[in-house]
């Protein structure tokens, strides 16, 4: 039997049990094992399948050094190149698609309404304001780079409110669901927001711009995750892309595990 590590970090994972027995049913055995343990003998799996490593954002340089020395063991999904480029924001200068708009410095702020503002290694709203102050979001972005970190300064969008953010996932680079994600900076907003979502059936724009954004990645993808807004003119845009832990949103779709199984069969074969 094909045997898969499912990388991990602590329990808090609710889609886990979900995944592994969709494995199972696909003739996978998965284990699930903390992705810093130093007695895992990673070389013994078939696969190591990155899930729910959300403490990287703390060990980052750690976190890409393991990827690399795993990959050099076995089939390390997603690969270590997409791991390491995707675990720093700085990526989407490079996508050559719309994005949000975002200015890398303290220095010289755009003129916007409001402000948000986050470094570029972060997962959620971690280190992130949303402020109407420029000054404000000077000061916040002066002090990431103070600390090492790239600033990243956006306008707020309001459409997040109203429209939500449209989330895009694929299985080895097909469609499988999408879903509306509520705003995490919008007032009473709280930290498990991001996990709150609906089904959607996003617009053709929509799925025009994540598949475009999904060919310019050279590597094998298991999943991807794109993280669609629409900017004041009603184009959707890029916020972010998702390639080494997103939150799945399978219990939403009761298809989707299969399908998230089917396609580590398909690499795997």
């Amino acid at each position: 039997m094909t045997i898969c590590a499912y990388a991990t970090f602590d329990g808090s994972d609710d889609e886990r049990a979900l995944v592994l027995a969709a494995w199972r049913e696909a003739g996978i055995e998965g284990r699930a094992v903390r992705w810093d343990d130093p007695d895992a003998d990673w070389s013994a799996y078939d696969a190591v399948v990155v899930r729910s490593v959300w403490d990287y954002v703390d060990r980052r340089d750690e976190f890409v050094a393991w990827a690399r020395r795993v990959g050099s063991l076995t089939r390390l999904l997603n690969p270590h190149p997409v791991l390491e480029a995707n675990t720093d924001k700085t990526y989407l200068r490079e996508l050559g698609v719309p994005i949000v708009p975002t200015h890398w410095s303290s220095r010289e702020l755009p003129d916007w309404p409001e402000y948000v503002v986050k470094p570029a290694v972060s997962a959620g709203a971690r280190d992130t304001i949303r402020t109407t102050g420029r000054a404000e979001a000077a000061r916040f972005a002066a002090a990431l780079e103070d600390a090492g970190r790239t600033p990243m300064v956006q306008p707020y969008l309001d459409m997040v409110e109203s429209e939500g953010e449209t989330s895009l996932v694929y299985f080895n680079r097909r469609f499988s669901h999408a879903v509306r994600r509520s705003p995490m900076l919008a007032p009473g907003a709280t930290s498990g927001d991001n996990e709150r979502a609906e089904l959607r059936t996003p617009a053709p724009d929509q799925v025009e711009l994540a598949e475009k954004v999904l060919t310019a990645v050279p590597h094998d993808l298991l999943y991807a995750r794109v993280d669609l807004v629409r900017l004041p003119g009603g184009e959707p845009a890029v916020i972010e892309l998702e390639l080494t832990e997103p939150y799945l949103y399978l219990k939403l779709a009761p298809a989707a595990a299969a399908r998230f199984a089917g396609a580590l069969r398909e690499l795997l074969d």
